[in-house]
């Protein structure tokens, strides 16, 4: 019996049965199955805040894993179940463009419409395709079922473009906040390569009501309540305070403009 890894990304939460009737299904069909939660806490109905935390862990598991990703507002319309090949992994999701990063980082993707209905749990619920549809999908697929037997090629797929950086006025560069982490780091969409001059230059940040002019190498050189930017592990530019949350000292929230200014 085939024992790949299958990866769940959802914003059911933890306190209610979801995500264990989903783990039900995947090893019912498939005991010998490893099942690993990437997180279950996205924010309620964020496409994008899925579509970043499938993004920035998927490819760290081994070849052939598939990723259960389901942020799915739209559970029980006429939206699309989908089975992704991108890559070395497979992915089983609504056709929403929460798998939209994936396709970004990904130069060989394949997109199926999901209709052989004989996989699914029976009835399927308008309700919850997350365990009717798209762990029994998973389950067949760790088992070795091959990607072409649940349905055809797509090309018509769902996808959105994240926010990106842009130039402001002279010397400047805006972004905004894309999450706040558990930490109360604020996790913008600015990356490396806008702000080169920050690197051994003079800047300053603008968000909330904080001004940032430190840029620290780790989390522990900064002073008690003070905001300073780092370098984030996602790739991108985070404002952070040392065992405390800048998303409070700046008051700063998701969707917060981002002004960097450098000399």
């Amino acid at each position: 019996m085939a024992s790949r890894f299958v990866t769940l990304t959802t914003d059911f939460g933890t306190a209610d049965y979801y995500v264990g009737a989903m783990k039900g299904v995947l090893y019912n069909i498939n005991p010998a199955a490893t099942v690993v939660d990437i997180s279950n806490s996205v924010q309620s109905f964020d496409l994008l805040d899925g579509a970043l935390t499938i993004a920035q862990a998927y490819s760290y598991y081994p070849k052939d894993t598939v990723h259960v990703v389901v942020v799915d507002p739209g559970v029980g319309t006429s939206r699309r179940p989908i089975l992704v090949t991108a890559g070395t992994h497979y992915f089983v999701a609504p056709d929403n463009g929460v798998l939209s990063l994936v396709y970004e980082r990904e130069e060989r993707v394949s997109v199926r419409h999901i209709t052989s209905s004989h996989y699914f749990i029976q009835p399927v619920s308008q309700t919850f395709h997350g365990r009717d549809i798209f762990a029994a999908v998973a389950g067949w697929l760790s088992k070795g079922v091959e990607s072409n037997k649940f349905g055809e090629t797509i090309e018509d797929y769902v996808r959105f473009n994240a926010p990106r950086a842009k130039p402001g006025d002279a010397n400047q560069v805006k972004g905004i906040v894309l999450k706040v982490d558990k930490f109360g780091s604020l996790i913008t969409n600015i990356t490396p390569g806008d702000v080169s001059g920050i690197f051994g230059g003079d800047f300053k940040i603008n968000v909330g009501n904080a001004t940032v002019t430190k840029l620290a190498s780790n989390y522990a050189e900064g002073e008690k309540g003070e905001v300073f930017a780092i370098l984030g592990s996602g790739g991108f530019l985070e404002l952070s305070v040392n065992k405390g949350s800048a998303a409070q000292a700046a008051g700063a929230t998701k969707g917060s403009e981002v002004v960097v200014t450098m000399s």
